[in-house]
Order: structure tokens, then C-alpha cells, then sequence
């Protein structure tokens, strides 16, 4: 897939954060993969394929490198120097290798297996940290991290396969009916979640149906369907409407504000696709 012409001055654009943080691929010297949102590595990577950018271009291929050489030999991802390493590290370094095309590759077969042997008891990844303080609210896993891990495991030969994402899928969809915050980061479902965001970044309605509809647990589910309907009650003569979006992203072409987006609403038909398929 090539990048349309109206949607190459959104690649530039892109393309001029690239050194915002002091080193190349949108990192910093010290290489730091999410720094700079939405002008990190992690996040410009997605935005250009989304774009339409190929996998196969050499400055996608040198950000893969950057990105794996994040990786430990037990499957998580180091994205900041220091610190410790949450699941929500490894799971966005791995959706965006996912993405680029490397699902296949030994090093995220580790780190999908890894995964697998961290899953939380509620069925979601949750990070042992607690910024907000404890609560009974803090007892479940976080969504928007079990959310992201679902994505990359899409990819994977896991899908429709293995019961434990089946797990996953269900405390999602338990979160459409508990709606209020929960996990140590305080995740809810309020008037911010139900407003589409586009490109697609935080725990919002539109990319909490994408994903789930690729899993057919959700397929068929009615709090997926219900979730489903209020997106569709947002669309404009067939199209997606851009509800939300990064201020940093606003004079971008694909993702204006209040304004239909046609690479949106692709995404859109993708789910529309799902549906009709097994998976």
C-alpha cells in the first residue's frame, strides 16, 4: 500500500519530529521509545502505516531495529533506560512490531509466550504500580494495556486458538458494564471514552471495537454489539466522524476534528469485515 498524494504532506509532517528528541527514529540518545507523543517511536511508526506508509520502507526497517533492540531475553521490552518494566512497555513495543510485520519473528514468539505465563487472574495485564493509590478499583487489570496486547495478538497464530484471550476478551467486556475507573491506572468508560479518537491511541470506543472485533468471543457478545451500535450512532452519512484527537496532530489532513475521516472509516468496514468472518 502506497501513501495517497492528500496524505503525503501528513507524512512530512510526521517526518519533521523525527530528531525532536535528540536522536534519530523519534527517539533520544539514550532511547527512549515513548517519549515525545505523539511523536515517540512507538506512536510515529503507527501513524505512518496508517497513513499508508509500506512496512518494507527502509526507515520503517531501521525503527523495527531500534524497537527490538529494546527486547530481553524473557520477552518483555525495556522502553525507557531506567525504571521498571510494566506490561504496558511490552505490549505497545510489541503491537507496533506486530504492525511493521514482525508477528512471526522468534523474539515476539517469547514475548507472546511471556504474556501468557503474566496473565492476571481477572484475565487482563496490570501493572504493579500504583499512582493513584490503592483501591478495590485497583484489584483488576489495566484496560487500555489488555486492550493493546489483544491487538498484537491478533497477529499472531494465537488467535481463535488459545482460551487465555478468550479470558482477556471478557474482563473487556465486563468493563463495558462496571464503566467507572478501574486497574492501578484508572481506566473508565465516561463521555471522553465514548468519543471516537482517531488516529487511534487512547482507551476509547472506536478502538475498543476494532479490536474486539477480531476475536470471536466478542463477536457475538451483546455488550460488543451495544458498543458497536453507539459507534455507529456517530457516523455521518457512512462515515466516521473524528470526535477526538491529539492537539499536536489537529492540522493534520486524515484525522481533523468533527470532520469525517476516510482512512477512519476504513477502519470502520475492517470491523464490518470481521463480523462476517471466523477467526
Amino acid at each position: 500500500m502506497a501513501v495517497e498524494k492528500q496524505y503525503l504532506s501528513d507524512v512530512e509532517e510526521i517526518l519533521s519530529h523525527r530528531y525532536d528528541n535528540g536522536a534519530d527514529y523519534w527517539t533520544t540518545p539514550d532511547k527512549r521509545l515513548i517519549k515525545g507523543a505523539p511523536f515517540s517511536t512507538l506512536e510515529s511508526v503507527l501513524i505512518l502505516l496508517e497513513l499508508g506508509m509500506d512496512k518494507d520502507e527502509p526507515l520503517l526497517k531501521k525503527t523495527a531495529e531500534l524497537i527490538f533492540s529494546a527486547w530481553r531475553e524473557d520477552g518483555r521490552f525495556k522502553v525507557y533506560p531506567q525504571g521498571g518494566i510494566y506490561p504496558c512497555h511490552t505490549v505497545n513495543a510489541l503491537s507496533a512490531l506486530c504492525h511493521l510485520g514482525y508477528a512471526s519473528d522468534s523474539r515476539l514468539q517469547r514475548t507472546f509466550r511471556h504474556l501468557l505465563e503474566t496473565q492476571y487472574t481477572d484475565g487482563g495485564w496490570r501493572c504493579n504500580k500504583f499512582s493513584f493509590g490503592r483501591g478495590p478499583e485497583t484489584e483488576y487489570s489495566n484496560p487500555l494495556p489488555t486492550l493493546t496486547a489483544l491487538n498484537a495478538f491478533r497477529f499472531s497464530d494465537y488467535l481463535g486458538k488459545e482460551e487465555a484471550l478468550n479470558k482477556a476478551v471478557d474482563f473487556l467486556l465486563a468493563h463495558w458494564t462496571i464503566k467507572q475507573p478501574i486497574g492501578p491506572c484508572h481506566y473508565g468508560i465516561g463521555t471522553l471514552f465514548m468519543q471516537p479518537e482517531y488516529p487511534f491511541s487512547n482507551y476509547n470506543l472506536f478502538i475498543y471495537v476494532y479490536v474486539l472485533s477480531f476475536y470471536n468471543k466478542a463477536k457475538v457478545d451483546w455488550r460488543f454489539l451495544e458498543a458497536l451500535k453507539t459507534l455507529e450512532s456517530k457516523m455521518v452519512d457512512g462515515q466516521i466522524v473524528v470526535e477526538r484527537v491529539n492537539q499536536k496532530l489537529a492540522g493534520l489532513s486524515f484525522c481533523k476534528k468533527g470532520e469525517p475521516s476516510p482512512l477512519a472509516t476504513t477502519r470502520y468496514h475492517e470491523i464490518i469485515r470481521n463480523l462476517g468472518e471466523k477467526s
